[in-house]
């Protein structure tokens, strides 16, 4: 049965003096994979960020399991289990492939929560093991994606969060993104940031949309597209 494994209930977002999450509140269960959808500026990084605390929430909450992250430094709520995938990538194009997944390589993690390791990123993404020694920089765009997206597993996460992973990639490597992302989530919850809709739709088990920085859908996969005509307009996509 699935259980609530990362909640946000009621949680707001500064930027400065601009208030930039509302009350929003979600969550995600043990063994699935939520979309985060909502047009550009709609507040879907910024709740990436205020997961993994480099936003803290000035109010509301945020746990995992049931612990409070909201007052954790990003270093503490990445060893309680939280993973990121970011935006752009961000891998270190000066390191090897593999130096890249090394520098990320937690801890052995807690009874009950998987240990990752380069032999298994090897085995998602071959091409990967191909490429070890090369400096990361070299890479495609899609290598450098599988590489974001393996470094985020070396953390040993129990949740993982993916920012825009098909962000500029060409549509036969969205594919491929897409396929792994319907293995992981056997493997792993996860929280999806995308913008490219058949995509989410593919492979999300629920969906939170945001516009202007408040929840205005929640629910399954099944109950969005049931109403997806009405909330086309929070999307900005056709």
């Amino acid at each position: 049965m699935a259980t609530e494994l990362l909640a946000l209930d009621k949680v707001n977002a500064f930027y400065g003096d601009s208030h930039v999450l509302h009350d929003v509140s979600f969550s995600l269960r043990s063994g699935r994979l939520l979309a985060l959808l909502g047009r550009n500026g709609a507040g879907k990084s910024t709740c990436i960020n205020a997961i993994v605390g480099f936003l803290p929430p000035r109010a509301g909450s945020v746990t995992l399991a049931g612990k409070a992250l909201q007052k954790c430094t990003p270093e503490q709520i990445c060893r309680s289990g939280v993973g990121l995938v970011p935006q752009g990538r961000r891998i270190f194009p000066s390191l090897t492939v593999r130096e890249n997944l090394e520098v990320a390589a937690g801890r052995n993690p807690p009874p009950g929560r998987r240990r990752w390791t380069r032999e298994d990123i090897n085995q998602i993404f071959p091409r990967l093991k191909e490429r070890q020694h090369q400096l990361a920089g070299s890479l495609s765009g899609g290598e450098q994606q599988m590489l974001a997206i393996g470094r985020g597993l070396m953390t040993n996460p129990q949740v993982l969060l993916m920012d825009e992973p098909s962000e500029g990639l060409a549509p036969q490597i969205v594919r491929e993104v897409g396929n792994v992302l319907e293995a992981l989530k056997r493997e792993i919850s996860i929280v999806l940031v995308e913008q490219n809709l058949g995509l989410a739709m593919k492979v999300a088990d629920d969906v939170a949309l945001l516009n202007t920085g408040r929840v205005v859908f929640s629910g399954t996969r099944d109950e969005f597209q049931e109403r997806q005509a009405e909330l086309q307009g929070h999307l900005g996509v056709a």
